[in-house]
């Protein structure tokens, strides 16, 4: 009980002092765009298996939340809104990678200049371990309505993966009319809620 009566306590004393509180849930999506033929016409997906560790799930601020969290990812378990093309790229792309696994540390976040009445911005490095190679990749982020999106870019060539684009790129390639591109947008997504603080406060 004296915990309790602290803990509100002392939620009360930030709300009196205008911080927030920000809180997530121990819950991450995340999902790519792949390109092909020359016009780069955009293929979506996501994963579906997806193990998220945050760093804590309240703070006073995005770093205290994110920076050190954590995801693990089976890259067997995928989702494009086609089960026929996710057989494929579970078969000739996926499958010819070293592991099965992709790994991801938030390694750092850097807010952009506040902008009044504008969503909350700036930029993550996040390290990406695939296919064997660990490269840390910088991704924008963009905070509004309680939604966290980050997005950034990746070369497969970055992480040694071009005979397995080779590999996909030769079994679609009518579909793909002789290209498969070789950078691939990243991203995740998380929901954040700022609580005990003025609504102009909440996009800290």
């Amino acid at each position: 009980m004296k915990r309790s009566l602290l803990a509100i306590a002392t939620l009360y004393t930030m709300a009196e002092a205008g911080g927030c509180l920000l809180v997530q849930p121990s819950h991450m999506g995340v999902g790519w765009v792949a390109y092909k033929t020359l016009a780069k016409v955009g293929v979506s997906g996501k994963f579906t298996s997806v193990k998220y560790t945050p760093h804590a799930l309240e703070g006073k601020n995005f770093r205290e939340l994110l920076v050190g969290s954590k995801v693990s990812i089976d890259v067997a378990q995928i989702d494009t809104g086609n089960k026929e093309r996710d057989a494929t790229l579970v078969k000739y792309f996926f499958g010819k990678l070293s592991n099965e696994k992709i790994e991801a540390t938030i390694k750092s976040i850097v807010a952009d200049p506040r902008v009044k009445d504008k969503p909350r911005t700036g930029e993550i490095e996040t390290t990406i371990s695939f296919n064997g190679k660990s490269l840390i990749i910088p991704m924008k982020y963009h905070y509004n309505d309680s939604k966290f999106d980050a997005k950034g870019t990746i070369d497969l060539a970055d992480f040694d993966a071009l005979p397995a684009l080779t590999s996909i790129n030769k079994s679609c390639y009518e579909l793909h009319k002789g290209k498969t591109w070789s950078d691939v947008t990243i991203g995740f997504h998380t929901e954040i809620e700022a609580t005990l603080c003025d609504s102009n406060l909440s996009k800290k």
